[in-house]
């Protein structure tokens, strides 16, 4: 197994960045233009003949921004790749990346405990043009060299998985892709972020973000990120500027803030959320807990062996189904009810209402999600208080 490597919080605040800026700023300013003068016929000669650093601007927004190329260089040294390119959304740095790398006529393999709105990409609108697509069981990483084709150009996973925080093995995952020159490997990486695994280090072609999420970390902002060698990433930063999905200058600035505390949230929420899990399992009224930190998950041994911390989210049943885990839910103070992770404060979802209630009991049974399923993405509030505000909200379960 390639050994771990991790951020500390000087590279938090520091990897990527420039020393001096505009105006003499400490933080990059937001460069808030949608589009670009020159001065003079020479000026454009030089830009049209890639006489100007790639993605610093063009004559559109649309094409660069220095605040968003500042954040994209700070997010490429911290996941230790080439390049990187911001997006407007998590979503949109993946669609954009496998539209970038696949076509009509070829292949895609991915697992059945992937984001469910990347499933719906692959198996509803890729197939729509032409693209086929291979399911594999969660994690299920012996399935995989048979399910590569000649026509396969993309392997996609997460690590963790969401809701129950699988960890795929990343090495062996990569190694299987590289067998075949043509298939490249994506990780969204969102729940590790570069604090607590590089999925780069092992191998991988392509790490993507929810910026959303941990690495801006105040619940206030949509964005995203594809990490990768310059040759991929530019390529979707071309198709960027054709589809249109940028990050505007403020959301990237408000990225870029947030991931100075990046190590430090992080270490945080790795520690509280360890010490929730722990205290869950012991706990009367809860059927199970999900934490790759626990010796108790099926993902425990390669969480340990490529992880350096666990991650800020549990997932756990509540005993008593759907109307217990509801009121579970109803009782809970400190955490905000929400479908998003990764932000300062707590939230808390009951998947089953939120993110699956379309869905009958049986049907969400059949692709494995609990009634009485909760996923607690924990902020930075102090861990006794946590466990104090669930224990009294358990007592109404």
């Amino acid at each position: 197994m390639t050994e771990r490597k991790t951020i500390t919080s000087t590279q938090a605040v520091h990897a990527g960045d420039e020393k001096r800026k505009a105006y003499d700023a400490v933080p990059m300013p937001i460069v808030q233009t949608a589009t670009y003068a020159f001065a003079d016929t020479a000026e454009i000669v030089a830009y049209t003949e890639g006489r100007h650093p790639a993605g610093e601007r063009g004559e559109y927004g649309r094409y660069g921004n220095p605040t968003v190329r500042a954040v994209e260089r700070r997010l490429a040294a911290l996941e230790g790749t080439e390049d990187a390119a911001l997006f407007s959304s998590g979503m949109a740095a993946v669609t954009t990346s496998m539209l970038a790398l696949v076509k009509g006529g070829q292949h895609v393999v991915l697992f059945r405990d992937c984001y469910r709105m990347t499933l719906e990409f692959v198996t509803d609108v890729f197939a729509r043009f032409g693209v086929a697509h291979t399911l594999l069981a969660a994690g299920d990483l012996d399935a995989l060299p048979a399910a590569l084709r000649p026509e396969t150009r993309l392997v996609l996973s997460e690590s963790p998985t969401n809701p129950y925080l699988a960890c795929v093995d990343l090495e062996r995952l990569a190694a299987a892709c590289k067998l075949h020159r043509t298939v490249k490997s994506m990780i969204d990486a969102t729940f590790a972020t570069p604090v607590n695994c590089r999925p780069a280090s092992f191998g991988i072609d392509l790490v993507v973000h929810s910026a959303t999420k941990y690495l801006a970390g105040h619940n206030d902002v949509l964005a995203g990120v594809v990490c990768g060698p310059s040759g991929l990433v530019s390529m979707v930063r071309d198709l960027r500027g054709v589809l249109g999905s940028v990050c505007d200058p403020h959301a990237a600035f408000l990225v870029g803030r947030g991931m100075k505390t990046l190590a430090l949230r992080v270490e945080k929420q790795n520690a509280t959320a360890l010490g929730v899990a722990q205290w869950l399992e012991k706990n009367p009224r809860i059927e199970r807990v999900f934490y790759p930190g626990l010796a108790s998950h099926k993902s425990h041994a390669i969480a340990r062996a490529q992880m350096s911390g666990f991650g800020g989210v549990v997932s756990f049943v509540v005993k008593g189904g759907l109307d217990a885990a509801s009121r579970f839910i109803d009782g809970v103070r400190l955490a905000r009810i929400g479908p998003s992770f990764g932000g300062v404060e707590s939230l808390i979802e009951q998947p089953a209402v939120m993110s699956y209630y379309e869905m009958t009991s049986e049907q969400r049974e059949a692709i494995g999600i609990a009634d009485g399923l909760v996923r607690l993405s924990v902020g930075i509030e102090d861990a006794v208080d946590l466990i104090q505000d669930l224990e009294q909200a358990l007592s109404r379960s």
